[in-house]
């Protein structure tokens, strides 16, 4: 079955140019020009998957991310962005973005990373040579360097401190605390993590690391996810 996803953009070549390469990729798309209009696509008939533009006029993409994941729709969200700094996609992030693309954009950049997301949430149609994810026990909690997941209920804790993860930032976690000790690089993360690898040049992976050290640290505490330069990230407690 076509896949649905909801455009939103506001410069209306780029919204035409992509509805017509998404179109012809195979997905079935509501194309809109605003985020009013997308927040009211969204609630009449729910999209598999939302590509949103950052900048748009009254409500704009990060606001529409944020309303959505304030009613607890947890569609993945695919942002469009001209803002280039760590702390633009840091904003993207926290409002509830599961991945970005920075203009102007490789379309077959874009369609790469939609069949990623669409993946991880088991929307899409997997390649016959696509890994099988591992079955996971319910109810199974799995714990290391002081940390304890409850896999089924995604909720995580540092000690008595209970941590409020995204979704990605969740799996990314969980793959560094089922590896704890063992140092990943960063294409074994990319692949795990968003089914690509974007490659030396893309900074998607130290965004994501970075905010979830923000939301480990604890006073006093030791730092648990470390860099090994050149290589990749490992998680234990020195």
């Amino acid at each position: 079955m076509p896949q649905n996803v909801l455009l939103a953009e506001d410069d209306r070549a780029i919204r035409h140019a992509l509805e017509r390469a998404l179109t012809l990729e195979g997905y079935t798309v509501t194309a809109v020009a605003d985020g009013v209009e997308a927040l009211a696509q969204a609630h009449r008939t729910p999209p598999d998957v939302l590509v949103l533009d950052v900048m748009m006029p009254g409500i704009d993409g990060l606001q529409v991310c944020r309303v959505l994941r304030a009613e607890g729709d947890r569609t993945p969200i695919l942002m469009l962005t001209a803002l280039v700094e760590t702390a633009d996609r840091i904003a993207g992030l926290d409002a509830g973005a599961d991945d970005y693309v920075v203009k102007p954009f490789d379309v077959e950049e874009v369609f790469a990373r939609l069949r990623a997301l669409l993946r991880r949430t088991g929307n899409g149609t997997l390649d016959d040579d696509a890994p099988t994810p591992a079955p996971r026990t319910s109810g199974a909690q799995i714990s290391a360097a002081g940390l304890r997941m409850d896999i089924q209920a995604r909720r995580v804790w540092r000690g008595r401190r209970e941590l409020e993860l995204t979704r990605t930032e969740f799996e990314l976690l969980e793959l560094l605390v089922r590896n704890a000790g063992i140092v990943l690089d960063h294409s074994t993360i990319y692949d795990r993590i968003w089914g690509y690898d974007f490659g030396p040049g893309s900074k998607n992976l130290a965004v994501y690391v970075g905010y979830l050290r923000r939301k480990l640290d604890e006073p006093g505490a030791p730092a648990l996810i470390h860099t090994v330069r050149g290589v990749g990230y490992v998680l234990r407690e020195d």
